[in-house]
């Protein structure tokens, strides 16, 4: 146990010493079947040369010494490569009052995967890093795990670089400043694990502050920023997207976009872009608009790849939860509250609601952010994968608060996903991320497998995970009752927490239970959050109100 301290603690240490020291960042994004392009960020007027090649000791090519000013970034595309290749890579680097150069570690990237190769990528979601409920030397250490998954690139769905809070208010410099501040993270593992990027909410970019003080709002400053430092793809030979420009200086946004790797499709969706009719959407106004929807539609229809993923932040943008949402307005075609059928009234031109089209072209599996837990629902054949938060130290923010807006398996913790890709099946793993003072006292380890399930190999969790009656916690006689259906794996703890979070009353189980009655006398009359944990990892949050 010292040991393992020991070395967080210098991981910690060495991580924190280099950015503080660091002069340059490297952020890998759009890799292609014979390119990639290399963001380069300097902290001084420098001058910076690539050596690149498919050989550790021999990299063979170079790009021409570059000039950047102090603070600037800019992208250089390394091309003329070969499909489903390994290739290496230096920045050798120095300031303009400097005599030589010095050449950085020896990175590396791989090209377009072909089709039958087996291959791994990750995502995180929900940095929050502007608000606090991001942790930074949390998420340096989600970010670890992650460049340990040796994983193609890295997928994140939103909520990173923020900040809407004060969308009136935000300034260009703000948004600079936010964008700017992840290229010191990033940094540490994008020079090899090229960069996707999803909207998320907080990000800004939607259409209803896109037509306010035109040119001067916080949709226009977060595009031009995120496009400076981040390189998202656009569409050409390999990449198919938004063919739409944007004024202010915009051009093509880099908001939605497709690609395929391997035998998988990649779908990236912006919910927020076209949402135009007022700062808080609701219902049918959260809308892909015709142009995406086209396009995400065309893009379904010509793809014969085995697996099918499609990315965005959140179903409907706002709300909560998974498949719950799917079956409402745009995304499922009903008025919820009123279970009746709108979609033709309100999409007259569309052949189906965003479910439906991807049960239609049979999606695999649609990830989304947001709610900052983790949970794996499944609809129609679709699962439906909620990302938990990158860096949350409290392990639980996303439970405490959203966990009743889904049905399915629902689990704390902060971390990452790691999916992994072959020929023969597609398997979803949750790696959790733990500060290490965290795991001295506990049964838990940084880069633990939370929960881990492959497409073609699903037990029995497939045929309940959608079951919104396994566990009914209900008041009755002054009792507290939790009762699980009998196709339902054996309960094994309930646990009774404040309104805060604390821990009130836990009982452990040995045997199989499926009815339990809680005497509560010790509370008082009130709100509390009562938690359900069966085996299979399945759990259930709910809040329930105590009377007397």
């Amino acid at each position: 146990m010292i040991t393992s301290i020991l070395v967080s603690s210098l991981f910690l240490f060495y991580f924190s010493t280099t950015l503080a020291a660091q002069e340059y960042s490297i952020i890998l994004g759009r890799p292609t079947d014979k390119s990639v392009t290399a963001s380069i960020h300097s902290a001084n007027d420098a001058e910076y040369f690539i050596s690149y090649g498919t050989g550790k000791e021999v990299l063979d090519h170079t790009i021409p010494i570059r000039i950047l000013k102090a603070e600037q970034s800019e992208d250089i595309e390394i091309s003329q490569l070969q499909p489903n290749t390994r290739y290496y890579y230096t920045l050798s680097y120095k300031k303009t009052n400097s005599s030589s150069f010095t050449s950085s570690p020896l990175y590396t990237f791989i090209t377009q995967r072909s089709r039958g190769s087996s291959f791994r990528f990750v995502i995180e979601a929900d940095e929050h890093l502007y608000d606090k409920k991001g942790v930074r030397s949390l998420y340096k250490i989600t970010l670890e795990n992650q460049r340990k998954d040796s994983a193609d690139f890295m997928i994140s769905l939103g909520d990173t670089f923020g900040d809407d809070h004060t969308p009136y208010e935000t300034t260009t410099d703000d948004m600079k400043e936010l964008h700017k501040d992840y290229l010191q993270y990033l940094g540490l593992v994008c020079h090899s694990m090229p960069f996707y990027f999803c909207l998320g909410n907080h990000e800004g970019e939607n259409g209803f502050y896109m037509k306010e003080k035109p040119k001067e709002n916080i949709a226009v400053y977060g595009t031009l920023w995120r496009k400076y430092y981040y390189p998202n793809p656009y569409p050409n030979d390999f990449y198919s997207g938004n063919i739409q420009k944007e004024e202010f200086g915009i051009e093509q946004p880099e908001n939605y976009y497709a690609w395929t790797w391997g035998d998988a499709l990649f779908i990236v969706l912006d919910v927020y872009r076209h949402c135009d009719i007022n700062e808080k959407p609701k219902n049918w106004d959260w809308t892909l608009g015709e142009e995406q929807y086209t396009w995400f539609k065309k893009t379904l229809e010509q793809s014969s790849s085995k697996y099918k993923f499609v990315f965005a932040h959140h179903t409907r943008g706002q709300g909560r939860g998974g498949v719950l949402t799917a079956k409402g307005y745009e995304w499922g075609g009903y008025e919820i509250n009123k279970n009746i059928w709108e979609f033709d009234k309100y999409r007259p031109n569309w052949e189906l609601p965003i479910h439906q089209l991807m049960v239609k072209h049979h999606v695999s599996v649609f990830f989304q952010g947001h709610d900052h837990l983790y949970a794996k629902e499944e609809l129609d054949g679709i699962i439906y994968q909620e990302v938990p938060m990158a860096c949350d130290s409290t392990y639980e923010i996303g439970v405490l608060a959203n966990a009743d807006a889904y049905t399915g398996i629902v689990l704390d913790g902060s971390g990452h996903l790691r999916v992994s890709v072959d020929s023969n099946d597609v398997t979803v793993d949750f790696v959790r991320a733990y500060l290490p003072a965290d795991t001295l006292d506990s049964h838990h380890k940084n880069r633990e497998i939370a929960y881990s399930y492959s497409l073609n190999k699903l037990t029995s969790t497939r045929n309940y995970s959608h079951n919104t009656s396994l566990v009914t916690t209900y008041w009755k006689h002054d009792n507290l009752v939790i009762e699980c259906g009998e196709a339902s794996p054996p309960l094994r703890s309930v646990e009774i927490l404040s309104l805060q979070g604390e821990t009130i009353k836990k009982i452990h189980y040995e045997n199989s239970v499926y009815r339990y009655f809680l005497v509560t006398d010790m509370l008082p009359q009130g709100l509390y959050i009562v938690k359900t944990e069966l085996e299979n990892n399945y759990s259930k949050v709910q809040t329930i109100q105590i009377l007397r």
